[in-house]
């Protein structure tokens, strides 16, 4: 019996981390996706805003916010604050435990949860790309993943009063994607548009992209890494019914990415008569946001129509957002928040045990807390140092002004 205990503890610790560095690999999806959707002279500085936002979610998260997110009284509305991580597992809990007892490391948990705020913050990234001041952003970056995240993120997955109130969200369509959109829109308002975007008589001017062929292997990385974002959420796979539980996260979430994109490409073809390929994109990640908040009680048919409906909001919703004048480079507010609300509001249709009162209650008050919360950090910021750069850098490229170098110097005239 002692020996089983140990295999299981073993496998299910070594799934969690192998998860969790599916996960970890978003954030190269995310890097690519970026870079490729912004101009080329912007592309270093969006690179090393995703690289460095990283270590900060990772440092912050260690010290600070895993501790408030998972040490915290349970049904509460207040964390406890404290710092680093908790005693590892030992023996004879595991095998004193009974029903309770941990069945994998709390440093493979510490390792799953960070690579989510980290997921988090990077939808931050793209909507404030190409006009925003690197040392500003990084700023956030530290009260986002330290603090912002990780209380809305106790009242959830921390057992805290949205959890106690019935609040289901498997893996994070509102815990994590919606939050980042929350925050990010609360970074667009304050930022303000790129410079040409919108024209005096309400024109639109589309600013493309520099790569689309790194655009799409992003997406393709994303939709790797969803795997891990998913079907680690199951929390365990040494035995048979958590093993089939795994398998069928996968094949949901796989199924609402492709509805996702196949109801984007329509949609988009019907209606700009184009089949566009960053709508196409933006359909992926968005069937995957949206079966994240409940990929297992699906069947498979069902979870690609979620995803459908996912890839058709997303579409309407970017096409919205710029009419309300919102300029988000890459259309992350749509991607992650809007669907990330479609995500959260169809956990009823095949979780009987989920309520669309809960679902509600915990999409509005996780929105009002890190829109509310990044608002004022913004804010702050934007007085001690500056959120945006000078319209002459902004024409010149962030690169230049933030990094001191171009990704691309020999498609440059200065180039040699």
């Amino acid at each position: 019996m002692e020996e089983l205990v140990h295999l299981a503890y073993a496998i299910d610790t070594f799934y969690f981390l192998i998860c969790g560095v599916l996960v970890m690999w978003m954030a190269a999806g995310f890097s690519m996706l970026e870079a490729g959707m912004v101009r080329s002279k912007n592309t270093a500085e969006i690179l090393t805003k995703n690289i460095a936002l990283f270590a900060i979610a990772c440092t912050m998260y260690l010290f600070l916010g895993y501790y408030l997110m998972y040490s915290s009284p349970e049904g509460g509305f207040l964390p406890s604050f404290g710092f680093l991580l908790g005693e590892e597992n030992t023996l004879d809990a595991v095998l004193s435990g009974g029903e309770d007892a941990p069945y994998y490391s709390m440093r493979s948990d510490y390792f799953f949860q960070v690579v989510f705020v980290a997921t988090a913050m990077s939808i931050v990234s793209g909507a404030v790309a190409e006009r925003m001041k690197l040392w500003a952003f990084l700023a956030f970056a530290v009260v986002m993943t330290g603090v912002i995240y990780p209380v809305s993120g106790y009242w959830t997955w921390g057992e805290g009063w949205l959890d106690a109130a019935g609040f289901s969200d498997f893996a994070g369509s509102g815990i994590v994607h919606m939050a980042g959109a929350a925050a990010a829109l609360a970074g667009v308002l304050v930022l303000g548009a790129r410079k040409g975007k919108y024209g005096p008589n309400g024109e639109i001017n589309a600013i493309p992209g520099a790569n689309m062929p790194l655009a799409t292997l992003g997406t393709f990385i994303l939709w790797m890494g969803w795997f891990g974002f998913n079907g680690g959420s199951e929390l365990k796979m040494s035995d048979i019914e958590s093993a089939n539980n795994v398998a069928q996260v996968f094949v949901n979430t796989n199924a609402a990415a492709a509805g996702g994109v196949i109801a984007a490409l329509v949609l988009s073809k019907l209606w700009f008569k184009k089949a566009d390929l960053t709508m196409a994109l933006n359909g992926a990640l968005a069937g995957l946001v949206a079966i994240t908040a409940e990929p297992l009680a699906p069947s498979g048919q069902v979870a690609t129509l979620i995803g459908a409906v996912g890839g058709a909001i997303v579409v309407f919703s970017i096409v919205f957002m710029d009419k309300l004048r919102i300029d988000d480079p890459v259309g992350a507010i749509s991607v992650h928040g809007v669907v990330g609300i479609w995500g959260l509001l169809a956990v009823p249709l095949t979780n009987g045990d989920a309520t669309f009162g809960a679902q509600l209650l915990g999409m509005f008050a996780i929105f009002a807390w890190v829109f509310g919360a990044s608002l004022v950090v913004w804010l702050i910021i934007k007085a001690i140092m500056g959120v945006r750069v000078s319209e002459e850098e902004e024409y010149n490229g962030v690169d230049i002004a933030e990094c001191g170098l171009e990704a691309y110097p020999e498609f440059t005239k200065s180039g040699k």
